[in-house]
C-alpha cells in the first residue's frame, strides 16, 4: 500500500491541508466560494482577491490535475507557488477544485458515500460542465468578461473538452497556458501505466463489482506510512524518489527529499475510477475521445462504433503549451500532435531544463525561475494588449 500510496504522488501533493489555512497563513486575504453545476455537483472556489480598492485586477483561474486540488498551487510557500506570484503581481487568483476532490465532493441529491451515480463521471464531465460552472461564476463575482486559464496535467485536458465541446466558452478566455498538456496519450513512457493499459476493461469491470467507484479515498494509515518509511534520512527514501520518477520521469536535483514525507502526508484529493479509465482507453487508442463504452453501447450514445474524437479544430482560445522534455505522461510526440490540432496554437513551449518531468511542474525546487515566471510574463504581455 505504501508503494501504491507512493504511485499517486505524481499526480497529486499536499491535499489534506486547507486552501484557506495556507493562504491565509501566507498572510494573504483569501475566500470560499461555491458553485452548483447543471448536473448538480457541489463546486468549492478559492480566492485570493484584489488589493481592497482596487476592483479591476485582471481574473486569473488555475485549475489542478487528476487525484489533486487547489493545494497543489499553494505547498511551495509564498514567494515560490504560482497562486501567491500571480497574486503578487496583481491578479485577481480564483483556484478551482474538479467534481469528487477533497473540495468538491457533494452534490444536490447525491451523497458520494452511498450513491455509486455520484462518481459516474471522468474528466469529460469535468470539461463539460464543472469548468464551464466555475468560469461563468468568477467572472460574474468580479465583473470581467474573460480571464487567464492556467491548467496542469487533467486541468488541461478538460480545458480542450470544454472549448471544443462548449466552443462558446472560447471568447471567455483571455489565454490559456497548458502546463504538461495532456489529451493524445498514445506515446505516453510510463512503464507503470503503459503496463496497466491494456487491462482497463477488467479494472473497471472489477472496481464496479466491488463498489469500489472512487480511487483510493482518503486513509490517515497511509500518510502515516509515508511519514515513516520516506524520511530523508531512511534508508528506503531513495525508492520513494525513484518509484515517482518512474512514473512521471527522472529528474533528481529538482525533488527536495526533505519535502517526501510531506507530500505523503497528504492523500490524493479523490477522483473517479472512470476518469483514470477514460485516460486508458486514450493510451491504447492513442487518439483524444469521449469515452468508450465498447462498440455496443457506443452505438447507443454515439451513434457510432468508435467514441467521437474531441473536435479541437473549434479551441480557438489562443492556447500556449508548455512541456518538459522528460515528461513521460505528456510525450513530446503527443504534444506536438495537440499542437497541430489546436484552432489557435500561439506557441509551444519547452522548460529550459532539459530533465523536467511531469511532477516538477508542480513541485519542482526550481519552478519559480524555470517556468512560473515566464507564465506571468505571457498573461502580462495579452494585459498589455487589451
Amino acid at each position: 500500500m505504501i508503494l501504491l500510496r507512493i504511485l499517486l504522488v505524481v499526480f497529486c501533493i499536499g491535499t489534506t491541508f486547507a486552501t484557506v489555512d495556507l493562504i491565509s497563513a501566507e498572510g494573504y486575504t483569501v475566500e470560499q466560494h461555491e458553485t452548483v453545476t447543471s448536473d448538480g455537483y457541489v463546486l468549492t472556489m478559492f480566492r485570493i482577491p484584489g488589493t481592497p480598492g482596487n476592483s479591476s485586477r485582471p481574473v486569473v483561474f488555475l485549475q489542478h490535475g487528476l487525484l489533486c486540488s487547489s493545494t497543489d498551487w499553494l505547498v511551495l510557500g509564498a514567494g515560490h507557488s504560482l497562486a501567491f506570484l500571480f497574486a503578487d503581481a496583481g491578479y485577481d487568483v480564483w483556484l478551482g477544485n474538479a467534481r469528487g476532490n477533497t473540495h468538491s465532493r457533494r452534490h444536490v441529491a447525491l451523497d458520494p458515500a452511498r450513491d455509486e451515480t455520484f462518481w459516474d463521471f471522468s474528466w469529460h464531465q469535468i470539461g463539460l460542465y464543472d469548468l464551464p460552472a466555475m468560469v461563468d461564476y468568477a467572472l460574474q463575482v468580479t465583473g470581467e468578461s474573460a480571464l487567464h486559464y492556467v491548467g496542469h496535467s487533467q486541468g488541461t485536458t478538460a480545458f480542450f473538452v470544454m472549448t471544443s465541446l462548449r466552443p462558446e466558452y472560447n471568447g471567455k478566455i483571455r489565454s490559456m497556458q497548458a502546463l504538461a498538456p495532456v489529451a493524445f496519450m498514445g506515446h505516453l513512457q510510463s512503464p507503470f501505466l503503459r503496463v496497466l493499459a491494456p487491462f482497463v476493461d477488467q479494472i473497471e469491470w472489477i472496481t464496479g463489482m466491488l463498489g469500489a467507484n472512487e480511487f483510493l479515498p482518503s486513509n490517515s494509515m497511509l500518510a502515516l506510512g509515508g511519514q515513516k518509511f520516506c524520511q530523508d534520512t531512511s534508508p528506503v527514501v531513495e525508492l520513494c524518489a525513484n518509484t515517482l520518477f518512474l512514473i512521471g520521469g527522472f529528474n533528481s536535483a529538482q525533488l527536495n527529499r526533505s519535502s517526501l514525507p510531506v507530500i505523503l502526508e497528504n492523500t490524493p484529493a479523490g477522483a473517479s475510477v472512470k476518469q483514470l479509465v477514460h485516460y486508458a482507453h486514450n493510451i491504447n487508442s492513442g487518439s483524444f475521445r469521449q469515452f468508450d463504452y465498447g462498440w455496443a453501447l457506443n452505438l447507443v450514445r454515439y451513434g457510432s462504433i468508435l467514441p467521437p474524437k474531441y473536435p479541437l479544430d473549434r479551441v480557438t482560445a489562443p492556447v500556449l503549451l508548455h512541456y518538459g522534455e522528460n515528461d513521460w505522461l505528456a510525450a513530446i510526440s503527443d504534444v506536438h500532435l495537440l499542437a497541430r490540432e489546436l484552432g489557435n496554437l500561439v506557441a509551444i513551449l519547452p522548460v529550459s531544463d532539459r530533465k523536467w518531468n511531469h511532477l516538477d511542474f508542480t513541485y519542482a525546487v526550481d519552478a519559480k525561475i524555470r517556468l512560473y515566471e515566464k507564465v506571468i510574463d505571457i498573461v502580462e504581455q495579452y494585459e498589455n494588449l487589451t
